[in-house]
C-alpha cells in the first residue's frame, strides 16, 4: 500500500520498550499511521514473538505483521551503556511505552522520575498485569489471567459448561487499544489541552493494566450488581438484554443475525414467513423475546438449516434484516466488502517475498495510514539509529556489540 500522504501521527516519535502483544500492537497501531516507532529488544533475548507460528520458512508470520512499520533497535537495558543509550533515544522523543513488570526500569535507573526530568514532554506509558499500585502490582501478569479476574471469561461461554477464554489474545489486543487512546489523550493535553487551549507543555505517565480494560467492556455489571446484585450467567451466543441474537446453523455453514428492536423483529418475521410470531404475546417486546427465547431461536433456525448460508442472508437482506455470514480467513480473502475496503492488502518484504497483510484501521480521508514495510530483523537498525543518529562511529558500535550492550 503506497500514499504521498503522510499519516496523522507522522512527525511523532516513540521508544517503544514494551515487547510480546499489548504494548507491541499498541505501536503497530501507532506506526501504522505515521508514527517512528523506535523498538529496542534485548540484544540476546529476542521479542518472544518472533518465534510464534505461522511459519514461512524459518520467518514468524505473527512477527512479521506486530513489527511493521517499526524500526528494530538492540539494547541491554541494565547495562549502564544500554541505559545511557535508551536516554539518548528519548531526549527528544514523545512518548516512551514499557510493559515490565513494576519496579524494573526504576531498579535501571530509567523510571518514570528520570526520564521526564531529562525530557518534561514525555508521555510514559506503562503496561503490566494489575497496574502500577494495589497488591497485585508486583506480580507478573499475562492476558490469560486478566481475561479471568476481569469477569470475561465467566460471562463467555454456554450455561452447561466451563467458562471459556478467547482465541485470541483478547486481553492483550483490547488493552492495545486503551492504550493507544490514553497515548493520544495525554498528547492532545500537552499540546491543546485546558480552557486556553494552548496544552500543558508537559507529559505525564499513563497506567495501563491488562485487566481493567476489559473489566471497563462490561456496561452496566457494576450498576446492576451494586443495587439489585446481579450477576451475569453465561448464555453461549445469545446476549442476556436482547433476543433474537444468535448464531444459527444453515445447510452449509452458519450465519449470524440479530433484531432487537420491534421493526427489526418484524422484518425477521417477515423474511422466514412467520408473519404469525409478530402477534405472538411471547413476542410482543424485546423483554417477551429474551424471556422467550428458546421457540423463537427455533422457529428462526427451522428456516435457516433448510437453507444455504448464501441464500439465508440473501433473503433476510431482501427484507432488510441484519444478518451476516460466519467467516474463516479463507473466506475473507475472497469477500467483496473486504477486498473494496482494502483490509487486505500486498507488501514486499525482503524475508519472505510478496506478503498479504491486514490494511491499517480505521479510515482516514486525508492522512491515511499506510503499510511501508513488514517487521524488520533483530536489531536492523542499529547502525541507522546508534550510528547515524545518535552519532555512534563503526568503532564504538563495535564495542558496544562486543560488550554485550547492543
Amino acid at each position: 500500500m503506497s500514499s504521498d500522504t503522510a499519516g496523522p501521527l507522522d512527525g511523532l516519535r516513540v521508544v517503544d520498550c514494551s515487547g510480546m502483544i499489548s504494548g507491541g500492537f499498541a505501536t503497530t497501531q501507532l506506526a501504522d499511521f505515521g508514527a517512528d516507532v523506535i523498538m529496542v529488544e534485548h540484544p540476546e533475548y529476542k521479542d518472544s514473538l518472533r518465534a510464534w507460528p505461522p511459519f514461512d520458512q524459518d520467518t514468524s508470520l505473527w512477527w512479521k505483521s506486530i513489527g511493521r512499520n517499526k524500526r528494530c533497535v538492540t539494547l541491554n537495558l541494565s547495562a549502564e551503556e544500554g541505559a545511557e543509550l535508551l536516554l539518548e533515544l528519548i531526549s527528544d522523543a514523545d512518548v516512551f511505552i514499557e510493559n515490565f513488570r513494576p519496579g524494573t526500569i526504576e531498579r535501571w535507573g530509567l523510571g518514570p522520575d528520570v526520564l521526564q526530568e531529562l525530557n518534561p514532554e514525555l508521555v510514559i506509558v506503562r503496561i503490566s498485569g494489575y497496574g502500577q499500585t494495589g497488591p497485585r502490582s508486583d506480580k507478573p501478569g499475562f492476558g490469560t489471567v486478566a481475561e479471568g479476574l476481569s469477569g470475561w471469561a465467566h460471562a463467555n461461554g454456554f450455561p452447561d459448561r466451563e467458562p471459556l477464554l478467547p482465541p485470541i489474545s483478547l486481553a492483550d489486543l483490547t488493552t492495545a487499544m486503551f492504550a493507544v487512546q490514553a497515548t493520544m489523550f495525554a498528547i492532545y493535553e500537552r499540546e491543546a489541552g485546558g480552557q486556553a487551549g494552548t496544552g500543558s507543555g508537559t507529559g505525564q505517565v499513563v497506567d495501563v493494566s491488562l485487566y481493567e480494560p476489559l473489566y471497563r467492556l462490561f456496561l452496566g455489571e457494576v450498576e446492576g450488581y451494586d443495587k439489585t446484585g446481579t450477576v451475569r450467567k453465561r448464555t453461549g451466543n445469545r446476549h442476556p438484554n436482547a433476543a433474537p441474537r444468535n448464531v444459527y446453523e444453515t445447510k452449509d455453514g452458519y450465519m449470524t443475525l440479530s433484531a432487537s428492536n420491534q421493526r427489526t423483529f418484524e422484518r425477521v418475521m417477515h423474511a422466514i414467513d412467520r408473519e404469525d410470531l409478530i402477534d405472538d404475546p411471547r413476542f410482543a417486546d424485546n423483554d417477551g423475546r429474551v424471556e422467550n427465547v428458546e421457540p423463537l431461536d427455533n422457529a428462526i433456525e427451522a428456516w435457516t438449516t433448510e437453507r444455504t448460508t448464501a441464500d439465508a442472508v440473501a433473503a433476510m437482506e431482501a427484507h432488510d434484516a441484519i444478518v451476516g455470514p460466519v467467516y474463516t480467513i479463507a473466506d475473507i480473502f475472497e469477500d467483496e466488502q473486504f477486498q473494496a475496503r482494502n483490509n487486505v492488502i500486498e507488501v514486499d518484504d525482503a524475508d519472505v517475498g510478496r506478503i498479504k497483510t491486514a490494511g491499517p484501521v480505521p479510515k482516514f480521508s486525508r492522512t491515511p495510514g499506510r503499510v511501508n514495510h513488514m517487521g524488520p530483523g533483530h536489531g536492523e537498525h542499529n547502525n541507522e539509529i546508534f550510528g547515524t543518529e545518535l552519532g555512534r562511529s563503526t568503532e564504538e558500535l563495535d564495542e558496544l556489540r562486543e560488550a554485550g550492550v547492543l
